[in-house]
Formats: C-alpha cells, sequence, structure tokens
C-alpha cells in the first residue's frame, strides 16, 4: 500500500472533460486544482494541449488547449507543490507550438496513442523532452493490442527518453490476471531502462479501483485517478478511494471530500457517469464505450437487451 515511487496523477478536469466536451468553468477547475494541491496529489492534469485546426473553441473549453495564459490564471494565488500535466493525442496537436518547459507552468505532457503509433509516440516524446518536460506514454485500448506488436512497442518505448508508460484499460474490459499479465509484461521490457509502468482504469465492470490496486501489486507506480472516478461513460477508480487505499501520510482527504460535496455532486445533477448497464455492456464485450455514449443521449437509452443484443450482432458480423 506504501511505496515512496507511487505517484498519483489526478485527471478530473481532462478524463471527465470527455463527457462535456471540456466545459468546464475556471471556478470549477480551480476548485479541483485547489483540491489536489492540498490533499498532496503528485500531478494534477488540467487538461490537453490540442490543436485548434482539429478542435473549434466554439465547441470545446478551455480545458481542451490548455493555453499558457489560461493555465496560469487557474493556478494564480494557489499555494501547490503539485506538477501540472496535460495530454497531447498524436495528429491532433502541433507540437511548434508547444513552448519550452523554461516558459510553461506545465511540467509534463504525455502522449496517448494506440499500439500501432508507438513509433509516433516516440517522436512526440522525444520533441517533448527536448523542450524540457517529463513524458509519458499511455497506451490506449491495451485490452485490443495483439501480443507481438505489444512487445514490439514496449521494447521500442524502452529505448526512448520517456519517463512512463501506462497500460490503460480504456474499454473498462481487463480483469486482474490479465492486469497482472501487462504491467508484468511492460515492466520486464520497461524496468531495466528506468522507465516506470503506469495504470489507467475504467470502471464498466465496477473494477477501476480493484484493478488499480493489482497494478500496484504488480509494481506499477504511476497511477491515475479522478475526483469522485468522474470520465467518459461509467468513469475512473475515484481518487477518494486511491488516495485512502495508499496509507501514505503525503495525501490527506479531506480537500477532495469537500470538492465532492460543493462541485461533483452538483455537477452530477447535470451530467452523467458511473456504473451505467450500457457501459457494463461494452466492456464486457471489450467494445469502445461510443455505442453506448449514443444510447444514453437517445430516447431508448435504457433498453439494455435489445442494445446487448444489437452489439452481439455487430460483434458477429464484423
Amino acid at each position: 500500500m506504501y511505496r515512496p515511487e507511487i505517484k498519483v496523477l489526478d485527471c478530473t478536469i481532462r478524463d471527465g472533460g470527455l463527457i462535456n466536451d471540456c466545459q468546464f468553468d475556471d471556478k470549477f477547475v480551480r476548485a479541483v486544482y485547489q483540491a489536489c494541491s492540498a490533499a498532496g496529489v503528485d500531478y494534477i492534469e488540467l487538461g490537453y494541449q490540442a490543436d485548434k485546426k482539429f478542435f473549434s473553441p466554439d465547441k470545446y473549453g478551455r480545458p481542451k488547449f490548455c493555453e499558457e495564459d489560461y493555465l496560469r490564471r487557474i493556478i494564480d494565488g494557489i499555494e501547490s507543490k503539485s506538477k501540472i500535466s496535460t495530454m497531447i493525442d498524436i495528429g491532433r496537436v502541433d507540437l511548434a507550438q508547444i513552448k519550452p518547459k523554461s516558459e510553461s507552468v506545465v511540467d509534463m505532457i504525455r502522449v496517448a496513442c494506440y499500439v500501432k503509433d508507438v513509433d509516433k509516440a516516440i517522436y512526440h516524446v522525444k520533441a517533448c523532452a527536448d523542450k524540457g518536460y517529463e513524458t509519458t506514454v499511455n497506451i490506449m485500448a491495451i485490452s485490443t493490442a495483439l501480443m507481438p506488436d505489444l512487445e514490439e512497442g514496449l521494447a521500442q518505448l524502452a529505448n526512448s527518453p520517456v519517463k512512463a508508460v501506462y497500460v490503460v484499460d480504456s474499454y473498462g474490459a481487463l480483469f486482474s490476471e490479465q492486469i497482472h499479465f501487462l504491467v508484468t509484461k511492460a515492466l520486464k521490457y520497461l524496468q531495466p531502462k528506468g522507465i516506470e509502468v503506469g495504470i489507467h482504469t475504467h470502471n464498466n465492470q465496477q473494477l477501476g479501483f480493484a484493478n488499480t490496486i493489482e497494478a500496484i501489486r504488480k509494481g506499477a507506480n504511476f497511477l491515475d485517478a479522478t475526483i469522485f472516478g468522474i470520465g467518459r461513460g461509467p468513469g475512473n477508480c475515484p481518487l477518494e478511494l486511491l488516495l485512502s487505499f495508499l496509507k501514505n501520510p503525503q495525501f490527506k482527504l479531506d480537500s477532495i471530500l469537500e470538492a465532492i460535496e460543493k462541485e461533483m455532486l452538483p455537477l452530477r445533477e447535470k451530467i452523467e457517469w458511473g456504473y451505467i448497464i450500457p457501459y457494463m455492456i461494452t466492456g464486457i464485450l471489450n467494445q469502445h464505450p461510443r455505442s453506448a455514449i449514443a444510447l444514453r443521449a437517445g430516447q431508448d437509452k435504457d433498453k439494455y437487451s435489445q442494445f446487448y443484443r444489437n452489439l452481439l450482432n455487430d460483434i458477429e458480423i464484423s
């Protein structure tokens, strides 16, 4: 439960922003930043650094772009020892627009990719590392990766300047045995090079927290979580559970509970996340949650059995 090497990253704003196109007002983002800072969280991810050629500011809120003036306004006047993180997607970021670390409040840039794009992720990692940033690679939808592809990708990453590589259960499809296998496999390639392994879980099958614990047991030291489990679809490993489990005196729970009371409960009345049957169905079938998201946005949002049959038919046809 306690290892000094463990680092906790809160991605409330970044992953939660997938629900509402990052339409969080400054007050909410500051409240999350302040709560996580007071809780002693190691990294706080305040959104993406996306290219406006691909994402319109008319649709997406400011956490989608994390411009420097915006970030400085969010953190202004808040005492914090936490580092700031942002995420970039391959092909949806202008690397030339990322300022050198000496000119930015951002400490770490995380690169999200699929296994097939590891070579492109390494290019992005090198570009960000050359500018002075800590970096991670988050291998998304790892439950769909073929093992030869994953092993080749890990071997490539082992020779890159990346700080940590994340096992990302994007579909909430994995069980403890698979988490054990994937974390152990990643450590085999990365640990000899001093690269950490991270875990990012989704809660489709009510296993987000449990699978994070299993990853810790097998040696993962970079841990993602969100306040009240907010995140796309069923959400993520809840930060309040993780901090309580770790038994590290660095972490304080009071500010997180206060943020849940004052910020998350009112937000939950406006947008939906958590354990909901359509997301459970996509999880057990190892499918992207986009179909469940579409169902929940329609008139037939609670027709679970028909949704299940339709997904099964689609899988059989494909």
